[in-house]
């Protein structure tokens, strides 16, 4: 093991990571995964409760996702998608649109959550452009929001860690209040709200509707911008804004899609149909990289015509639509129906609800919240007040280590631990990560 470690410190960088933690905490070397269990080069395991950052869904070395990328390495790996075409990705693309919320009918694939944003913006854009309103810009986005890391994802997040060095990169954009009920921004009650922080997304609509080109926001749960569970009625409500206003209503549903709610898409919480909508992460379960941007027929139809028109859209990637990941995405979406896979969240939501309740009376625990197979425990210095703990003192960090040590990964978003549990995990499984992480969290 030490030797694995002191190869990777001596040439590796690792995402997300200060280099210099690594000196006390290195890496964990993984050489097997079964079902939701990591397994290091000594023998011990891991519970992945966290689905290796939010993407693996029917569990790890999943015997029939493996064999459809066999099946699929022993005809081609990869060819370009310009002029060309192949089974896999039409496949894929009919059952996306079987499957996503009624009115998305056009896919275009990319590589991750990242780029399935960039393009969601670019198109939005080019839109109202190829429609004759130039001045259609700008991108409304939730003060709390994570897109991803590319410069356009970053320029609709959070200001914060993740995009302050970049600031001189990123573009201006009309930020709302996040519906936060924790910490509601309109000064409410949580369970007490009517959903007023609209009212706050509607004055800049109103205001500036013909700048706006769309909202960007995550369906019902805000992942990396702090595990934020909100009502379903803001989704329903923001839609209803977006139409009247004429704007477009971009879904960001690279973490919220593929079961994780308890929907196949956390848009059906509303009931409502984006018009641009972001998939990634659970597409293939974690086998393999892709994502798509799921579009109208409107607004494909808008950048069809004579090439002279200029309303072609120059965007693409290399690994675009790749065959096997294709083929890995349509057996992960056939699991769903041959597992029975959306009864079993149903089941794991209320394993979860029961565990956050145990919980939830700790001294420095301040809120605890979930939807389907997420769940949170948000940190606090005092229950009263909701005043955060010092950034400094990492309690978060502290509880990760002591669930490495109890054989269970609960990587934190600083002072929030929390839960983006495999749709596979059992009923014993539950019992021991409960049991585990009631051992892992403690101050």
């Amino acid at each position: 093991m030490k030797e694995l470690v002191k190869r990777d410190l001596d040439k590796i960088w690792h995402p997300y990571t200060q280099m210099k933690d690594c000196e006390d905490m290195p890496p964990v070397p993984i050489v097997k995964a079964e079902g939701i269990k990591l397994y290091d080069n000594t023998g011990n395991f891991y519970y992945d409760t966290i689905s290796s950052w939010w993407c693996n869904v029917h569990g790890h070395n999943h015997p029939y996702i493996k064999k459809a990328i066999k099946k699929q390495l022993d005809l081609f790996e990869h060819v370009l998608f310009a002029g060309f075409t192949h089974e896999p990705a039409i496949e894929l693309a009919e059952r996306l649109v079987k499957i996503t919320p009624p009115g998305l009918d056009r896919v275009f694939f990319s590589d991750n959550g990242s780029t399935a944003v960039e393009v969601a913006m670019k198109m939005s854009v080019q839109y109202w452009r190829n429609n004759g309103k130039k001045d259609k810009t700008k991108i409304v986005a939730l003060d709390k929001a994570y897109h991803g890391d590319t410069v356009g994802a970053m320029s609709v997040s959070a200001k914060g860690a993740y995009t302050e060095q970049f600031s001189s990169m990123l573009f201006d954009t009309m930020r709302v209040p996040t519906p936060y009920c924790y910490r509601c921004p309109a000064g409410k009650t949580k369970g007490e709200c009517g959903t007023e922080c609209l009212s706050m997304l509607e004055s800049v609509l109103k205001q500036s509707s013909t700048e706006i080109a769309a909202v960007i926001l995550e369906p019902v749960l805000m992942g990396a911008g702090g595990m934020i569970i909100y009502p379903a009625e803001y989704l329903k409500g923001a839609k209803s804004l977006t139409e009247k206003y004429d704007v477009h209503l971009i879904a960001d549903e690279v973490a919220t899609g593929f079961g994780r709610t308890g929907k196949m898409f956390a848009c059906e919480h509303a009931g409502i149909s984006p018009d641009i909508m972001c998939i990634s992460k659970g597409i293939t379960s974690g086998y393999l990289p892709l994502a798509a941007t799921m579009v109208t027929q409107e607004i494909f139809d808008s950048f069809y015509g004579p090439v002279n028109e200029k309303k072609t859209f120059y965007h693409g990637h290399t690994y675009t639509a790749n065959p096997v990941a294709c083929a890995a995405a349509n057996a992960s979406i056939e699991l769903f129906e041959k597992e029975n896979t959306l009864k079993n969240v149903e089941n794991i939501h209320s394993r979860l609800e029961e565990f956050l309740g145990t919980v939830s009376g700790l001294p420095f625990v301040g809120d605890t919240r979930s939807v389907g197979a997420v769940g949170a425990i948000e940190l606090v210095k005092d229950k009263t007040t909701k005043e955060p703990f010092p950034v400094e003192e990492r309690n978060g960090l502290k509880i990760y280590k002591q669930g490495l040590k109890h054989n269970i990964l609960l990587r934190p978003l600083g002072d929030i631990i929390y839960f983006f549990l495999p749709l596979c995990v059992s009923n014993e499984e539950l019992d021991d990560i409960f049991k585990k992480a009631q051992k892992s969290i403690i101050l």
